[in-house]
């Protein structure tokens, strides 16, 4: 191919992958801002509100890990019988993740409600911050279950490569919690607000309507089929549980490292917990192009596998990686230098300013390379080397991040920790480029050997 075609052909993947891409990072901007604006609403109610919220916040991820791992799984199975040709099939495994995904999560919110007393305590809540917890997570937990009935229905839709539905509800989910909040929070006039549990309910309000406009359109297209659902489950548990397995375990490490980081801070007191809690939100928010990017990307290269092109591949994660890392440097230093804004802008309390700054102005230029983590992750599980992405992401967390955040946290500011933050992500993102670029250095030396 001459140069000239071949640029040609590159920026016609960047046009495609970015028309996958943008509705997407807009739906997930839309979905973490309301999450952000959220806590600031809770904020004003003071810290003590914002501190059992925070507390809750990576026991939620811990539930958005397993629904992301079975979506993961699910799609790159779909992805992979469309690419080879398999639509029947694709149609039984749509099914199936509508089916078994609602009731896995539906079980594991229930083990999450039972637990929650010896969950939050051993995270350091004490006895007045437990006592805001319990009526506020009864409602999140049904909240987090709607949210995985709805993330199941756009696995669907991603997996056929249709992403603007998705994105497009994301951000009406995302303006319905918005307008609710202030309501059911603070109330209206002479109606009083139901306070912290008023913001969960707000959420399930949003998650119910997005849920009954997608059915219309999920039921006009014919991706489900209920014929021979028995025998596909068979078939499929196998190379579904070697992709859910180490997928599900790769997405409950972040929410696992989330509790024990949140459990570090604790040690700093209460406004440490709600500058943590503020920042967490930041943080995904802020990674919302490389999301949405780990959400679009992955069913284009599973059809490019079931393929078998992996010139496209290589091109498509390269083109992923250097977005991922030039998005994430620009937005990291802007908010960095804009770091005391977005802190008052989010709270009024002067101690959780300063804590959130801090983290706002050391964590965030580091996204950068975890992004690149992010995506690497992604399409590995993508491209099946699931073990592989595992492996990448315990040892992201638990190599590189949380043992330079225990550090920060014991030299006993959260500056230093906001800088062991910054280390470890630098570090891991260093590391799942290296391991990816040897990944696919291995891919060609097969097809040179079979050659």
């Amino acid at each position: 191919m001459s140069d000239t075609a071949s640029r040609v052909s590159l920026w016609s993947l960047r046009r495609q992958l970015f028309a996958q891409t943008w509705p997407m990072a807009i739906g997930v901007l839309s979905l973490l801002g309301f999450q952000l604006v959220d806590a600031a609403f809770v904020a004003r109610l003071g810290t003590a509100p914002l501190a059992a919220q925070s507390f809750t916040f990576p026991v939620t991820f811990l539930m958005i890990g397993v629904q992301v791992g079975l979506g993961i799984a699910i799609a790159a199975l779909i992805s992979r019988a469309i690419g080879a040709g398999e639509y029947e099939r694709a149609r039984r495994l749509g099914s199936l993740v509508l089916i078994g995904g609602s009731l896995i999560t539906g079980a594991l919110a229930a083990v999450l409600w039972f637990a929650h007393g010896l969950i939050f305590s051993k995270l350091g809540a004490d006895p007045q911050i437990m006592a805001r917890i319990t009526p506020y997570w009864a409602i999140q937990l049904v909240a987090n279950w709607l949210s995985a009935l709805l993330y199941f229905g756009y696995t669907l839709f991603r997996a056929h490569n249709h992403t603007r539905l998705p994105g497009m509800l994301m951000v009406l989910t995302s303006l319905c919690n918005l307008a609710l909040d202030p309501l059911l929070i603070f109330g209206w006039g002479p109606i009083g607000g139901f306070g912290l549990p008023g913001a969960a309910i707000a959420t399930i309000i949003a998650f119910v309507i997005g849920l009954v406009i997608l059915a219309w359109p999920l039921a006009r297209q014919d991706w489900l089929s209920m014929s021979g659902l028995g025998a596909e489950a068979r078939r499929s548990t196998r190379p579904f549980a070697g992709i859910a397995g180490p997928a599900m375990i790769s997405q409950l490490m972040p929410p696992l490292a989330a509790i024990i980081a949140t459990g570090l801070v604790a040690r700093l007191g209460d406004p440490a917990v709600a500058a943590w809690g503020l920042a967490s939100r930041l943080e995904t928010m802020s990674l919302m192009v490389v999301l949405g990017l780990t959400m679009s990307l992955p069913p284009w290269l599973g059809h490019c596998y079931g393929a078998n092109n992996w010139p496209r591949i290589r091109a498509l994660a390269h083109i992923a990686l250097q977005a991922a890392l030039v998005w994430q440097a620009v937005f990291g230093i802007g908010m960095a230098l804009a770091a005391p804004w977005a802190a008052g802008a989010l709270t009024g309390d002067p101690t959780v300013q300063h804590d959130l700054a801090q983290l706002i102005r050391f964590m965030l230029p580091s996204y950068a390379l975890l992004g690149i983590c992010m995506i690497v992750v992604s399409a590995s599980n993508a491209l099946g080397w699931p073990l592989r992405a595992m492996l990448i992401s315990c040892a992201r967390l638990f190599v590189c991040y949380l043992p330079c955040v225990a550090v920060g946290v014991l030299a006993g500011s959260m500056t230093t920790t906001a800088l062991g933050a910054l280390a470890g992500n630098i570090l891991a993102g260093l590391m799942a480029w290296l391991v990816f670029r040897a990944s696919l250095a291995r891919v060609d030396d097969a097809g040179r050997a079979r050659a």
